[in-house]
């Protein structure tokens, strides 16, 4: 049993946020705060901290605009644009400016079941934010350090304290403004170096893995291919009946250039149905044992899985059916997120993934070339050309196993996979760098800002 004992006076003091309950004095919650105050830290008010809420933003999007940035771009520490990026025109984003997001701003979810997730922005241009996020904007305290506080064990309980309701849980703007912020100088030079080497090396993690794209697709003769528009075409009924498909979109021309150009390559050229193991989605999770479980949600743009649930079988949605090892690629079945590819690594060996995933792997290609070529622009038309449906249009087996894959040289194979593989690795360190960083303010919590300096020295260089 936990308990506090809380005098009246400290109710007053936090009548800023309304709060009486016990678990707002929960012991855990007092203690981190304790121990904050006893380190000589300001209240984030005290930085003169922007922290606004945003009008609701008439979703009029366009294809080229002024970047939206939604909840659902928000992840720990980073701001995710490749989770569906949305743009609005510049005169909605003239409209809204008073919303406007600018580099090293920090997002935080105020509502919804991310609530508290924070973010700095490192973007040069400017975005619009949703009025599903707060805007913490300071002159006097370091972004990245504040980034990184807030995403500690010890931020996110404080900010954890702030959370109220239950369906939909918020957080008011009020009570961010109480939560005490250790103020180090050394500590937060270190923690930017820290931050801005991670961004680089995610940069050129994304840069390892635009150069596969140029190397398939320059292999294959199409690295300046462009499809021809045609404003009218025609098919015969035997080309319809072996389909058994009449929609006018998928006997589209570039279809069969690009399937033409495939079959002319040297190497040799199958389809998945000959060449590719699909996996069947009949594995039935046992009820008590624990499981990962991927999702469209969590893949990233550069081939990688980027999170996943961590649940008990019984826990899992009913999707959760399909069982995957290292060195599988999952691909999205679902027309709206196409480019939702991924390979499986050691990390994720004997996960589930929905059944929104086609999970494959091949005897002709390894596993990066597979990845890589269903992620050009070369696989993306295939596929984009199986799908049917009416509310939720989709790729299915059948359309899936017709994909036409060229039998890639060895050596080409092999320069492809290194890059992936290097991609990869830099996107790693960059993760690791961030999670030292806060490992380092943890430790200058719970013991001091030296030790902490010198802990991260020791675990990596930063100059």
């Amino acid at each position: 049993m936990q308990y506090s004992t809380v005098d009246y006076q400290s109710i007053v003091d936090a009548s800023h946020s309304l709060r009486f309950d016990a678990e707002f004095f929960r012991p855990d919650y007092l203690a981190i705060r304790r121990r904050l105050e006893a380190i000589g830290s300001r209240k984030l008010i005290d930085f003169q901290v922007n922290i606004r809420h945003p009008k609701e933003i008439k979703r009029n999007y366009v294809e080229n605009g002024v970047l939206l940035l939604r909840g659902q771009n928000v992840r720990p520490l980073s701001i995710d644009l490749t989770a569906n990026p949305v743009y609005i025109s510049e005169e909605d984003a003239e409209r809204l400016k008073e919303n406007t997001i600018h580099y090293k701003d920090i997002l935080i979810m105020r509502s919804g079941a991310n609530v508290g997730q924070c973010a700095i922005y490192l973007e040069n241009n400017p975005a619009i934010s949703m009025s599903d996020t707060l805007i913490i904007r300071s002159r006097n305290l370091n972004p990245f350090f504040l980034t990184i506080f807030l995403n500690t064990k010890y931020g996110e309980a404080l900010v954890e304290r702030g959370k109220y309701g239950s369906a939909q849980p918020h957080i008011a703007p009020a009570f961010l403004y109480q939560i005490p912020v250790p103020s180090w100088e050394d500590l937060q030079t270190k923690i930017e170096k820290a931050y801005l080497r991670s961004k680089e090396l995610m940069e050129l993690s994304k840069t390892r893995y635009a150069e596969t794209q140029t190397l398939l697709l320059s292999e294959l003769g199409l690295a300046d291919w462009q499809p021809k528009h045609r404003l009218a075409f025609a098919t015969d009924y035997a080309s319809m009946q072996r389909a058994e498909r009449i929609d006018a979109d998928y006997f589209q021309p570039r279809y069969d250039d690009i399937i033409s150009a495939i079959k002319s390559y040297p190497g040799g050229w199958g389809t998945v149905a000959n060449q590719v193991h699909l996996k069947d989605s009949n594995f039935k999770p046992k009820p008590e044992t624990e499981y990962k479980y991927i999702e469209l949600a969590d893949i990233g743009s550069s081939g990688e899985i980027k999170d996943c649930m961590v649940a008990q079988g019984q826990d899992l949605p009913s999707r959760a059916r399909c069982k995957v090892n290292t060195g599988d690629v999952i691909a999205s079945s679902v027309e709206g997120s196409l480019e939702s590819i991924a390979l499986v690594t050691e990390e994720y060996d004997n996960a589930l993934c929905s059944t929104g995933f086609h999970a494959i792997h091949s005897d002709v290609l390894n596993s990066e070339t597979l990845l890589v070529f269903l992620k050009s622009s070369v696989g993306q038309l295939q596929l984009k050309k199986g799908c049917s449906g009416t509310i939720l249009t989709a790729i299915n087996r059948e359309e899936f196993s017709r994909i036409v894959i060229p039998f890639i040289t060895t050596d080409k194979q092999y320069e492809i996979r290194q890059k992936v593989v290097e991609s990869f690795n830099l996107r790693k360190h960059a993760k690791d760098l961030l999670e030292c960083a806060k490992r380092a303010v943890e430790i200058a919590i719970e013991q001091d800002e030296q030790t902490a300096i010198g802990w991260l020295e020791s675990v990596l260089w930063v100059p």
